[in-house]
């Protein structure tokens, strides 16, 4: 009979990582290969920016027959999605670094915001248990300010 093969934590999380890892370079492999393909048909006039407009409307319209999202994105939105996708088929580098920009000072702004929240820590209960002992009582709980 042959013997159950035994494999330890770390093998199987290093394996699970390899994994991830391999995956993450196949979808980088992928969007370069369709953004290299995008911006040929872009530049050749087979794609238009209203056939981008366009894609996105009929995108929209089927995620919601799906249920996937509640209701249609207003033109403005629309819009907005349809610059960002061709700034990036365009290869508009400094709109891209603009929004990069504009981003990362957006995300800053909202982690400064919640930096400012007040917090509650709780503590674990092996925690309290110490202090329970440290403080020469049993049972009851411990306020921690």
């Amino acid at each position: 009979m042959a013997m159950p093969m035994q494999v330890s934590l770390d093998e199987i999380l290093s394996m699970l990582l390899a994994r991830v890892d391999s995956l993450a370079l196949s979808d980088e492999n992928s969007k370069s290969k369709f953004n290299i393909i995008t911006r040929a048909l872009y530049k050749k006039g087979i794609i238009t920016d209203e056939d981008v407009i366009d894609s996105i409307r009929k995108e929209h319209e089927m995620l919601k027959e799906l249920g996937a999202i509640a209701e249609m994105p207003d033109d403005g939105m629309v819009a907005a999605i349809a610059d960002n996708i061709l700034q990036w088929i365009k290869g508009d580098v400094e709109a891209l670094k603009k929004g990069m920009e504009e981003y990362e000072k957006k995300v800053q702004e909202a982690m400064s915001k919640q930096s400012q929240k007040p917090r509650i820590d709780v503590a674990s209960p092996a925690v309290l248990q110490q202090l329970d002992r440290m403080g020469g009582k049993q049972g009851g709980g411990k306020l921690i300010i």
